[in-house]
């Protein structure tokens, strides 16, 4: 009785002693997992390490994305024509800016090179000068650089030959010449024929801007003046033109237009002639008149190629309005609207 007793007594405390022990041991795994657990979350809450952006513009494409790599970084490459065929390949710009601290396997826009849109000038001669402008400012506008890729020396040179008036003689660089960068295009125009006929065109009725921008056209030279408006006339339009309209005169012909000045302006308005003489030139150069309003707007009144002598154009402004008179963007002359009576010269038939 008393060995059965001692053997239940063992029996019970072996029993004891391994039960505390898998209790010890559960306790340690759920411990252990909850310590792994909670490592995991902190290192997911703390996301990926941070580094520093480097510098790669101005570097190749391939070495840059070897910098990137090493951070741990990605690109994200947008291309774009440069104004150099030896920036083929090359980092233009890169965003963030160098020296940024991202986290790792952050993207990096890199903007690179794809070189110049065109390496070789082509043939502009027999083409018409306005298209070939027009043409330029469009691949300009491709390019989507700041600096045009290609720009037109003006004035341009211009003589008198067998072709009709506005094509293009002669071209500086030549056809197929090779281009690296920004390249300065100088044309020779045809005037046309020094003894050409020229058509005239209808102005009356119109506008003094619309009947600037329809002389302009023809190449003929022009004068305005201005009569006080007669019953039936509708004041600051053309009235009169000599020689008529749909007649054919030699390209050296001046144009005379009489616009009818109002009767009556609206207050502080002047109603005028502005004249100016520019100097002779061998050839027209862009003129432009503007109005510079006590407000400080300005506006243009009138934009034509001219070869010079007696600049003309009527005018109905406000009051201490300042006039400017400009050849090739470069100031000649200004003067003040004031409230002065027009000339009796200035209404002769």
């Amino acid at each position: 009785m008393g060995l059965f007793k001692l053997d239940l007594d063992s029996m019970e405390n072996y029993v004891g002693n391994h039960l505390r022990l898998f209790i010890s041991m559960a306790i340690g795994i759920l411990v252990f997992v909850g310590i792994v657990a909670l490592s995991i979350f902190f290192a997911s809450v703390r996301g990926a390490e941070e580094t520093m952006v480097p510098e790669v513009r101005g570097k190749e494409l391939t070495g840059a994305l070897m910098e990137l790599q090493v951070k741990e970084l990605y690109p994200r490459i947008q291309l774009r024509y440069s104004q150099s065929a030896l920036d083929k390949g090359i980092i233009l710009e890169q965003e963030p800016a160098a020296g940024t601290i991202v986290k790792a396997g952050r993207r990096i826009r890199l903007v690179v090179s794809q070189g110049i849109l065109i390496s070789r000038v082509e043939s502009y001669i027999g083409r018409n000068v306005d298209d070939v402008r027009m043409e330029i400012q469009t691949l300009n506008a491709a390019s989507g650089s700041a600096a045009p890729l290609l720009s037109l020396k003006e004035p341009f040179i211009y003589e008198y030959s067998s072709e009709p008036a506005g094509l293009i003689l002669q071209q500086s660089p030549l056809p197929g010449t090779d281009i690296s960068g920004p390249a300065v295009l100088e044309f020779a125009v045809s005037l046309g024929s020094e003894n050409a006929m020229v058509r005239v065109p209808g102005l009356v009725n119109m506008s003094v801007g619309e009947a600037l921008e329809a002389v302009g056209k023809t190449g003929l030279d022009f004068v305005f003046s201005v009569r006080p408006q007669e019953e039936g006339e509708a004041a600051l339009l053309v009235v009169r033109q000599r020689p008529a309209g749909d007649t054919e005169v030699p390209n050296n012909s001046t144009l005379e237009i009489t616009v009818a000045s109002p009767s009556q302006s609206p207050d502080d308005y002047v109603f005028g002639l502005f004249r100016y003489s520019i100097p002779k030139n061998p050839y027209p150069l862009p003129v432009k008149l503007e109005a510079l309003f006590p407000s400080g707007e300005r506006v243009t009144l009138g934009e034509i190629n001219y070869a010079g002598g007696d600049f003309t154009l009527p005018y109905e402004l406000p009051r201490d309005t300042e006039l400017i008179l400009s050849m090739i963007d470069r100031e000649l002359y200004r003067e003040r609207v004031a409230l002065l009576p027009l000339e009796l010269e200035l209404f002769e038939n």
